[in-house]
């Protein structure tokens, strides 16, 4: 039988981390220093908890080990557990730079103010569980779920995404824009 390769693996919980499995529901809830997160699985898969050696267990349903579905599941579960539990302890970040003179961003109370060359700021309020700071002009978003972290610096990304004459824009930090050089008079 095909096994997954990542999803074989059991997942390791740190000490701090405090489990809870409810198999009716099939739900996953995780609770960490950094906060809480839970997670309902899919029926094609199972995943347990042994309390004794601090493992959680990710494999397909009995009788369905075969099936392309649940194998498909099968390691996007074990992923998605393991990022919960990276997210409780360690958490989540993306930074993005603002690039363009006189641009800038703020913290307006608990919403993000973008002066980004429109006539007006733009003012984003951040999903529950995310946070950001700002430091001369960088953004750093963080919390425990990766994909609200991740979807939260996606969107302030496309209220000006970079362009490649310039280079103005909004980027994240690691990401590299094609500059392209532009119209030359005179040759």
């Amino acid at each position: 039988t095909p096994m997954s390769r990542i999803g074989k693996k059991p997942i390791s919980v740190p000490g701090g981390v405090r489990i809870d499995v409810q198999s009716g529901t099939r739900t996953l809830s995780v609770e960490g220093p950094k906060g809480k997160l839970s997670f309902q699985w899919r029926p094609e898969v199972d995943v347990t908890w042994d309390e004794a050696s601090r493992q959680i267990e990710c494999r397909p349903v009995a009788g369905r080990q075969n099936d392309r579905m649940a194998r498909a599941l099968w390691g996007t579960t074990r992923a998605r557990v393991e990022n919960m539990i990276v997210g409780v302890t360690a958490g989540f970040s993306r930074r993005l730079d603002v690039i363009g003179v006189g641009w800038n961003a703020k913290v307006k109370g608990k919403s993000l103010e973008l002066n980004v060359g429109y006539c007006h700021p733009i003012v984003l309020d951040p999903p529950s569980g995310v946070e950001f700071s700002v430091e001369q002009n960088a953004i750093t978003i963080s919390g425990p779920d990766k994909q609200a972290v991740g979807q939260f610096a996606a969107v302030v990304r496309d209220k000006r995404r970079p362009e490649p004459y310039k280079g103005k824009g909004i980027r994240y930090s690691n990401e590299f824009v094609i500059r392209k050089q532009g119209k030359v008079f005179g040759k």
